[in-house]
């Protein structure tokens, strides 16, 4: 583990930052990419991850805003108080400037060492002014403030785009895909598979936070509800109901978290432990020539050998991990594809 930082020097991170957000953005513009990561502890002793939101709405007079989503990692070090506080103002400075962003539109936060759902913990009371940003051609609301997560991971940007190009692959054979989002967060996947055309989906999540957030994506998007069901249920419960009543998807996406033992579900989501069950009901839903997507961000995680061999399960992280989230050996989720 690295030293504890010198409060007084971020020279390094500054010059780090500079570099890292002259090729981002290059980067992102020639991809007409408009919310992508930063940094990423690039540097050991400047453990951030830094994300940048180009919002289309509120605009400023000068055209998109841009803010600016900075997380201290924690990594167990010990500081004095007032010399972490002199260090992190040094370090949102050096953010805020190596970005031309305003420090008001530098949002921090700080990711402890949790396990499972405390991404979606509010972490403040007070709602904070939503912004809107596009990510090709389809618009998401994100909150920097009240969350640890901002309401649309970045990380899935090639599994969202590869959703949309099976959904329009199968609408130019003449055929309607069925949509499935299970543990589906705001709605992501939903509004990417229902803009390329799908006939209609099934969007599962237990929050009602959440899934009313997943409506408004819908609706920012001119996406017809009627299509598009939102159904608030434990997806533990719910799909071997759905399995038992004859449900079938065309496409499916499976993204559970890491550990999750909400008082409102019938029993506690270890992804580890249960993802053969998850995957195989899944499995079990899809349509004749049907496919799934299967993610997690456990970096712990193996998946089932037996489950693997039987669905012929195809590791797809490679090809799901965006070139902005990249780190040598630590990707930010792994993934699999299975066909029916």
């Amino acid at each position: 583990m690295p030293a504890a930082p010198d409060a007084t020097d971020v020279s390094a991170f500054a010059n780090r930052l500079r570099k890292n957000a002259a090729h981002w953005r290059k980067w992102a513009r020639r991809r007409g990419i408009s919310c992508f990561r930063v940094y990423d502890r690039d540097i050991p002793q400047f453990p951030f991850a830094l994300d940048w939101y180009e919002a289309v709405s509120p605009r400023a007079a000068s055209g998109p805003a841009v803010h600016l989503h900075m997380q201290e990692i924690d990594t167990g070090w010990r500081m004095d108080p007032g010399a972490h506080a002199a260090w992190l103002e040094a370090a949102c400075g050096a953010a805020c400037e190596a970005c031309g962003v305003p420090a008001a539109r530098l949002h921090l936060k700080r990711r402890e060492r949790q396990r499972g759902a405390s991404q979606y913990e509010r972490l403040r009371d007070a709602a904070a002014e939503p912004l809107v940003v596009e990510e090709a051609g389809n618009r998401f609301e994100v909150d920097l403030d009240t969350y640890l997560d901002t309401g649309l991971f970045l990380d899935h940007r090639p599994l969202r785009a590869r959703l949309a190009e099976a959904v329009a692959r199968r609408a130019g054979e003449g055929a309607g895909t069925r949509f499935l989002n299970l543990f589906a967060y705001t709605g992501s996947f939903t509004v990417y598979a229902a803009r390329a055309g799908a006939s209609g989906s099934t969007t599962v999540d237990l929050s009602n936070t959440y899934l009313a957030w997943a409506a408004r994506n819908l609706a920012l998007n001119g996406i017809d509800p009627a299509r598009h069901r939102l159904l608030r249920a434990d997806v533990l419960a719910w799909l071997p109901v759905a399995l038992a009543a004859g449900e079938r998807y065309d496409l499916i996406v499976l993204d559970p978290p890491s550990f999750s033992n909400s008082k409102k579900m019938q029993d506690v989501l270890d992804v580890q432990r249960d993802h053969a069950r998850l995957v195989g009901q899944c499995h079990d839903l899809l349509a004749d020539a049907g496919e799934m997507f299967f993610s997690t961000n456990l970096r712990s995680f193996a998946i089932d050998a037996d489950l693997a061999g039987r669905l012929a399960l195809r590791e797809i992280t490679s090809q799901s991990v965006p070139g902005d989230f990249r780190r040598p050996g630590k990707p930010p989720h792994r993934a699999w594809l299975a066909r029916k």
